[in-house]
């Protein structure tokens, strides 16, 4: 696929997840030969090649790391569990610093059976406890919420006010949130409190999919823009209209997409991206 000068993409990032069958070199290779100028990576991303050469391969691509994905999972039951999630978060400040990547997103954590209350505490204590190994790398932190679907296993922060509230226990210049619309689009307070982050600087990444009315998985088949009932536009003017001027990022989860031709899949996020972002 040939760059096309008459389209803008120099807002325009897409997480290597979205197109998971490409290597890291060969995401790299298309993203920048289509236009495309932002690029989160996707720790698995980093295992086939180390941070190391990953950091040379985008370099190479001429493509702007946005951020690293992801950090987090701090609930845990025990001490020692606890404390091995904090050693893994230090290892993705490190790679976040190796590679180039201004930020990491933190997919905070749930454990089953545990009462949200307490996991909301331990994620607050396990931000804190590697906040100082962030500043030193120069690396910020954006808490995501996801959305309540997810509270059971996956994070005990699901509307943006609770990751507001959280991110606002921390310096502003170094923990703020992610909001993706996939998460948040059903809030009737998201104008709210995306404006509250905008006040209080805090806004930090915009991820855009879809959410498919006739969805056959809750993490695994997302849409593309356009492909859903999200009022991305809507959302995106008012993300806009709180200060965020930064990259507009692509996440699509997607077991369809990922069985499809790669570069196909990478002609049909682009369409969607100029059609309905």
């Amino acid at each position: 696929m040939s760059a096309c000068p008459l389209l803008d993409y120099s807002r325009l990032c897409i997480h290597t997840a979205t197109t998971k069958p490409w290597n890291l070199e060969t995401a790299c290779t298309e993203y920048a030969r289509a236009g495309v100028r932002g690029i989160t990576v996707w720790r698995d991303a980093l295992e086939a090649c180390g941070p190391m050469r990953a950091a040379s391969v985008i370099k190479s691509s001429d493509l702007e790391v946005v951020s690293l994905c992801r950090g987090g999972f701090f609930t845990h039951g025990s001490v020692l569990e606890r404390q091995r999630a904090l050693d893994d978060n230090r290892r993705a400040i490190e790679e976040a610093h190796i590679i180039g990547a201004p930020l990491i997103v933190l997919v905070c954590g749930a454990r089953p059976g545990q009462p949200l209350s307490t996991s909301r505490e331990q994620i607050a204590d396990g931000i804190a406890a590697i906040l100082p190994d962030a500043v030193a790398a120069g690396v910020k932190l954006a808490v995501e919420p996801l959305h309540p679907m997810y509270s059971g296993d996956r994070s005990a922060i699901n509307t943006l006010k609770q990751a507001n509230d959280l991110a606002l226990l921390f310096p502003p210049d170094s923990v703020g949130v992610a909001v993706d619309v996939y998460h948040v689009w059903w809030d009737d307070t998201l104008p709210d409190e995306l404006a509250r982050c905008g006040r209080n600087k805090r806004l930090f990444a915009f991820h855009v999919c879809d959410w498919k009315l006739d969805t056959n998985h809750i993490l695994l088949d997302r849409g593309l823009p356009g492909e859903g009932c999200i009022p991305i536009r809507a959302i995106r003017a008012q993300v806009e209209q709180a200060g965020f001027t930064g990259f507009i990022e692509v996440e699509v989860f997607s077991q369809r997409l990922w069985a499809m031709d790669q570069g196909t899949s990478l002609t049909h996020i682009l369409h969607s991206y100029r059609n309905h972002v």
